[in-house]
């Protein structure tokens, strides 16, 4: 696990498990930004194994390309994880709509975000940028509009 595999058929496994492991360990944590020099996750002390800074690179390259992450800075030490691909979260947000009673009704980013109807729901407690890009995705569908409150918090969200 912590030595790159040669063989693409493995590799490609092996960057599969690391997706999962980077995604699971974050979403659980509510961590929504990996700091690359920073990650617990590259080192097993019980078994005094780490992956190298190759290692590490690849593993990230990997994961960006697969959609879960953005890096934040040009010197790529600073990763946004996406917990739920935007159009996931779209998904998401709009079956959540349609389950609560949403539909033709206005509700804020903050209870999208926080609200108690939420528990459980992908995107409670998502990074607030990504929320939003979801959201941008129902607009186009024409499935949500978005209107300005006083804060952010407060910006509306209509369901149709």
């Amino acid at each position: 696990f912590f030595t790159i595999q040669p063989v693409l058929s493995t590799r490609e496994k092996q960057m599969g498990l690391w997706r999962e492991l980077i995604l699971s360990y974050h979403t659980s944590l509510k961590i929504k930004t990996l700091v690359v020099h920073d990650c617990p996750l590259w080192k097993n002390k019980d078994i005094s194994r780490e992956l190298d800074s190759g290692g590490i690179k690849t593993v990230m390259d990997d994961f960006v390309k697969s959609g879960h992450g953005e890096w934040e800075d040009k010197t790529q030490t600073r990763c946004r994880i996406l917990w739920r691909k935007p159009e996931q979260l779209a998904s998401d947000i709009y079956d959540w709509a349609v389950a609560n009673g949403y539909i033709n009704s206005v509700c804020t980013v903050y209870e999208l975000h926080s609200g108690e109807d939420n528990n459980g729901m992908s995107f409670q407690g998502a990074d607030e940028e990504l929320l939003r890009r979801g959201l941008r995705i129902l607009e186009r569908q024409g499935k949500c509009t978005m209107f300005k409150g006083e804060t952010s918090e407060e910006d509306g969200i209509k369901f149709f």
